[in-house]
């Protein structure tokens, strides 16, 4: 079988996957349109069976610079929330500090050491289950709430609404992305966000079953989850060997026959999760594989192939494909041609769909930065950072050793 032969079939394998799985890639941005925002709901109208219904836990570790706003908004949160605790894992930048002056201001806000973070555990996770053991047993719901998130009026009432009107054991919040001024920045996180979306579609999705395990989406910046249902699930002792501990736990939800919902949070909560590319691409690409323990390597697998042939191959591949036809017309044969054309023409449409998806995602940026525009670029490169993060078990977060998988002394 001659070269050209050879390439023309590997081309046309290509092709087909690109169209099998940009098939499934439209088909699960269809199934999630259409989701509605929560409402922000003034106290005064909040449902009396919902007052001091919700405690919340923060983890907290070297925070001091960017807890503040998050604490904020917390305090301006409705009677429905009835406990504030922020965990620290061993803070050794004055946080502990801040929370005490903070604590001063309102009686729910209470500090809990959690220091030191045992061996085995994931520092954040570790400071949930340290905060789920010291909760008193009178709140029916849990909030986990980041560091760096900035909570917005109407909050907690607003999830709760939305959690008693679709009969949700669990609420996830889309939080709303700030950045800085930093170009390198505004290139990079639209990329990475655009991984999730390929992989796991829009947010507006409720998932129940667990027939939804693999497919389920969150986000523990901000969820919401009823005591009972977390309670059922372990608490937060089975995501100690996880890397992505939202995902986890929403899967042992879902696993569970859980109802659990992932929606856009608009303004009711938006977060500056880095402040550089070099921070995001060191750590948000250390989680966003999202493959744990209860997810297969072909479902990981399956979700990368998505992101490269369907995100990040169409711009690189067309430029290939256009040099190579106007380079070498006429020494194809007629078959030949419109093979080329045909895939000319799949990733033209498939680049204007990474262009769709660009405008759709521009409502998840508060103020993004011009290069959000030019992010497509990075698809690529950081398509192939994924892939190596996905074999990678062996990770350093804060100074501490992450290993992924359930390991004797590591943390997944």
């Amino acid at each position: 079988m001659s070269r050209k032969l050879l390439w023309m079939g590997w081309l046309g394998a290509l092709s087909a996957g690109q169209l099998v799985l940009a098939l499934r890639v439209i088909r699960r941005w269809l199934r999630s349109t259409g989701g509605q925002r929560p409402t922000a709901l003034s106290s005064p109208h909040a449902d009396a069976a919902a007052q001091a219904s919700v405690a919340v836990l923060v983890p907290v570790l070297n925070e001091r610079e960017r807890l503040a706003p998050c604490l904020e908004g917390l305090l301006i949160q409705g009677p429905e929330v009835g406990l504030i605790l922020v965990i620290d894992g061993g803070s050794e930048d004055g946080t502990d500090e801040l929370i005490s002056a903070y604590a001063r201001r309102d009686r729910r806000l209470r500090l809990l050491s959690a220091a030191p973070i045992p061996d085995g555990w994931n520092g954040k996770v570790w400071g949930l289950e340290a905060g789920w053991r010291a909760l008193p047993p009178t709140f029916p719901w849990v909030l986990t709430i980041d560091a760096d998130v900035r909570p917005g009026p109407g909050l907690v009432s607003a999830l709760l609404a939305r959690a008693s009107r679709d009969g949700l054991a669990a609420l996830s919040l889309a939080t709303e992305q700030e950045l800085p001024p930093a170009p390198l920045l505004g290139l990079l996180h639209p990329s990475l966000l655009a991984t999730l979306v390929y992989r796991y579609g829009l947010p507006g999705v409720v998932y129940e079953g667990p027939v939804d395990r693999l497919r389920v989406q969150a986000n523990g910046q901000c969820f919401l989850v009823q005591r009972e249902a977390l309670a059922a699930c372990g608490g937060f002792v089975p995501l100690r060997y996880s890397l992505c501990e939202d995902i986890t736990l929403a899967r042992l939800l879902v696993q569970d026959g859980r109802r659990l919902a992932f929606v856009e949070g608009g303004s009711l909560a938006s977060v500056e999760m880095y402040r550089t590319a070099r921070e995001a691409w060191q750590n948000w690409t250390r989680s966003l594989p999202l493959h744990d323990h209860l997810s297969p390597a072909w479902h990981t697998c399956l979700g990368w192939l998505e992101v490269l042939l369907v995100q990040a191959l169409p711009l690189p591949l067309l430029c290939l494909l256009a040099g190579t036809l106007v380079a070498g017309r006429r020494r194809w044969r007629q078959a030949s041609l419109w093979l080329l054309v045909a895939m000319l023409a799949l990733n033209t449409g498939l680049l204007l769909l990474r262009l769709g998806a660009l405008v759709g995602m521009r409502r998840a940026y508060r103020r993004p930065p011009w290069t959000y525009w030019l992010s497509p670029l990075c698809d690529l490169v950081v398509t192939l950072q994924l892939g190596r993060q996905a074999l990678r078990r062996r990770h350093r977060w804060r100074g501490r050793l992450v290993i992924r998988g359930n390991a004797p002394g590591g943390i997944a």
